[in-house]
């Protein structure tokens, strides 16, 4: 049954690790009932879910662990391949739906992310920044092995922040995603950033933008990386972040050193690595940008889903209610 069912998710083109993940996921689900799927019923449904929110996972969470077995039993229900006649023929009983609208989470807001994951300050972003500069002076000071490694995810950082990118796009860029930007020649050859591995929707190949450059700052930090150190790696081939052992930087790694810099500067425990695309957004926003071209930046398809990103501050919205109503009550002469 998960053999046939891989190969119609496969058909679809949905990519390998998000199949993979589903049939772990009914793999557990199996081991919950330590039942077959023919022997299914609500009631292990309800049972499991109750497991899941006591162990404290998210709404979205758990809401997708469903979806991933409630579509395996829409593939072993479906007459049309047969799986309920061999079952009835063999045990005695057929496989059914068991999820249904009284015992699965609805999905009733845009974001069902934690409350948490905000926007860092621009003091905590500053203090961020200042200790992985701060890691990658100690380091070297030492003279021991890893500078090399401090100074990228130093930099590797402050591009997710100065581009507004996602953990897997910052992961996959290589040295060519770089460009210049004729309307923006101080930033040299790295005015324009083309991400290529962008978030995929259901069963299409990553989505690709490009990503003008907004910060000067960042520029320099990644035309120094690229021009000047990351040359010591002799084994980095194309690869923007590569590791000493000529592969390129893990997301799950990426994930663990923020963390590790997060939690030793004793900022929210809540807050990960996107919150650095978050920040992007809310401080291109209080700093004037147009909203549409921070969408467009982000890769976002509509402009509520921009909305959900940004957190700014009071100044903005004062500034903003001021243009509004000097537009709608002009000055009198």
């Amino acid at each position: 049954m998960l053999d046939g069912w891989v190969v119609q998710q496969r058909s679809r083109m949905l990519a390998g690790h998000t199949v993979d993940q589903r049939v772990l996921v009914v793999r557990r689900f199996l081991g919950f009932t330590s039942d077959y799927p023919w022997k299914w019923s609500p009631s292990d449904v309800e049972e499991w879910t109750a497991e899941l929110v006591g162990r404290g996972l998210s709404h979205s969470t758990v809401r997708n662990y469903q979806q991933a077995v409630a579509l395996f039993c829409g593939y072993v229900a479906d007459p049309r391949y047969r799986w309920g006649e061999v079952c009835e023929q063999r045990f005695g009983a057929a496989p059914v739906q068991v999820f249904h609208e009284w015992n699965t989470v609805v999905h009733r807001s845009d974001f069902e992310g934690r409350p948490g994951n905000r926007p860092l300050s621009r003091e905590e972003l500053q203090a961020f920044f200042d200790y992985c500069d701060a890691q990658v002076s100690r380091v070297h000071a030492t003279g021991r092995k890893g500078w090399l490694a401090a100074f990228r995810d130093a930099v590797l950082f402050k591009t997710i922040y100065a581009w507004g990118l996602r953990r897997r796009e910052a992961a996959m860029l290589e040295t060519v995603d770089w460009s210049a930007n004729a309307s923006a020649g101080e930033f040299g050859r790295f005015g324009a950033l083309s991400v290529r591995y962008g978030k995929a929707m259901k069963g299409s190949p990553p989505r690709r933008r490009t990503v003008l450059t907004t910060m000067g700052w960042a520029a320099e930090a990644v035309a120094e990386w690229v021009e000047e150190i990351r040359p010591a790696y002799v084994q980095a081939g194309l690869a923007m972040w590569p590791t000493e052992r000529g592969g390129r930087i893990a997301v799950d790694s990426l994930s663990h050193r923020f963390v590790a810099y997060r939690d030793a500067l004793g900022l929210d425990e809540h807050l990960g690595p996107h919150c650095l695309r978050h920040s992007y957004a809310s401080h291109l926003l209080e700093d004037g940008f147009d909203h549409l071209f921070v969408q467009q930046q982000l890769g976002h398809s509509w402009g509520s889903t921009t909305a959900i990103y940004t957190s700014v501050g009071t100044d903005y919205k004062n500034r903003a209610l001021r243009r509004a109503l000097d537009r709608a009550f002009p000055a009198v002469p």
